[in-house]
């Protein structure tokens, strides 16, 4: 299995039930010892077939539209496309994307709350009409340059149980949707319905309630305007559980059917991105430098208490960080701690620990304090749930290579597609079939392109 970030020649390697995700890791890590000790990705891309029955199961009839921003690798972008998966595109770069699927612009909706002009004339000449806008500057800049504009209002959530600084959003007022209804009347431009956001940091369901409530006023305000609304947003912030899905589904419900039942004639669809991709990428990085050094900073009281005094404390430096792979972890808290791809004893002594990514600059930690054994350079660390704003556009910060991307899917998972009638030809060509990943030998063992 084969690809680059950028590269769209892909290749997925269907794996038998006897091979599993360990298994693949373990040859990709025989591969590189072997060849130079690069940073990979192993995808299963099966993962992402389930939590698509998982979402017609739970939320049908809301239709997904994933945001390409959260992990735009063509993998993805193929298999959810055959999927009959919207796309929610922020960039012309994005659109461009999705449109080289063979995606129809009805399908696409582009979303970002501060646009370019070109990149709003990109849209209109792709046909790509639905966009969002939250104030009379975008709408103005809008009606300049898509005559076939169709708006969602994006509305602002109240969310008060939220940090601080995540509570940076977007969106506009209730009060201010009316003199955005009366500039669009005077520019010529439609509205057609309502987007909101509910973050994925937010622990009160509870904010769904008042943000279909005010969706509901918008839409009755806009029949005073004469706007044929039909389309209402909900968002992403759906983290991947099912359980989290379920809560969301069991509040927003009662609401829908009550607010916009079907009969309306209102398609409600949402933008789950984390929630498809997450947990279907693997993240491997291999220690490149290691340190031991005083630490002159309380430790964590879980860590502090199985260390002794005169032990060291270890620091190691990888070869991907926040300048890479790590990149959200600059804005938000990491999801997600090392395993240790060597074998080790179970009473083998653990060590108070730091990772590093390998630009030297003090931004690039990846995590502040762990308990590890002690490793030496060459050894590898495992970091699963990496699907998530980790696999876009990322920096060339200090020659940073990109890691490589590796993609399987189980035969059970394939089945499923070819059953539901969704594993189109142009799909089909990238599947490869692996027989044992444990079982090859090394002329066999996958390869990585160049």
């Amino acid at each position: 299995m084969k690809g680059f970030l950028e590269d769209a020649n892909y290749s997925i390697g269907l794996l038998d039930e006897g091979a599993t995700l360990a298994d693949v890791i373990d040859n990709c890590i025989y591969e590189h010892t072997h060849s130079g000790k690069r940073a990979f990705y192993v995808g299963d891309l099966g993962k992402l077939v389930k939590k698509n029955t998982q979402w017609q199961n739970v939320m049908a009839p809301i239709k997904p539209f994933y945001p390409v921003r959260c992990n735009s690798t063509p993998g993805v972008l193929e298999i959810l496309g055959t999927l009959g998966v919207g796309f929610a595109c922020s960039s012309k770069s994005e659109m461009a994307l999705v449109q080289d699927l063979g995606i129809s612009p009805e399908n696409m909706i582009y979303t970002n709350p501060c646009k370019q002009a070109s990149q709003i004339k990109y849209a209109a000449k792709a046909g790509i009409n639905i966009m969002t806008c939250d104030s009379d500057i975008e709408l103005k800049k809008i009606a300049r340059n898509h005559p076939n504009a169709k708006l969602l209002l994006h509305i602002a959530t109240e969310d008060i149980t939220a940090d601080e600084e995540a509570n940076m959003k977007f969106g506009t007022t209730l009060k201010n949707c009316r003199h955005l209804m009366e500039c669009a009347k005077e520019l010529g431009v439609q509205i057609v319905g309502v987007k909101f956001h509910v973050s994925s940091s937010c622990k009160e369901l509870q904010t769904y309630i008042h943000a279909i409530s005010d969706a509901r006023c918008v839409f009755d305000m806009a029949e005073e305007f004469g706007f044929k609304m039909n389309m209402l947003d909900i968002g992403g912030g759906f983290t991947g559980s099912e359980l989290q899905l379920e809560e969301v589904n069991r509040i927003i419900r009662p609401l829908l059917d009550a607010y916009f039942p079907k009969e309306s004639g209102v398609n409600v669809i949402a933008e789950p991105g984390r929630y498809f991709v997450s947990s279907a990428f693997t993240l491997v990085v291999n220690i490149i430098a290691k340190k031991a050094v005083e630490y002159d900073k309380p430790l964590p009281s879980g860590v502090e208490q199985a260390r002794n005094d005169d032990e060291p404390v270890f620091t190691y430096y990888v070869n991907d960080g926040v300048y890479g792979s790590f990149a959200s972890k600059l804005s938000e808290k990491l999801n997600t701690m090392p395993e240790v791809h060597k074998k080790y004893k179970e009473d083998e002594p653990l060590f108070a620990s730091s990772l590093w990514g390998p630009s030297c600059d003090e931004l690039d930690q990846i995590v502040e304090n762990c308990l590890l054994p002690e490793l030496s350079v060459g050894d590898w660390l495992i970091f699963d749930n990496m699907g998530s704003g980790t696999l876009g556009e990322q920096s060339t910060f200090n020659d940073y290579q990109r890691p490589l991307i590796y993609y399987m899917m189980s035969f059970s998972d394939w089945d499923e597609m070819q059953d539901a009638g969704i594993a189109s030809d142009t799909l089909m060509k990238n599947f490869f079939f692996v027989p044992s990943c444990i079982q090859l030998s090394p002329e066999d063992r996958f390869s990585t392109a160049a």
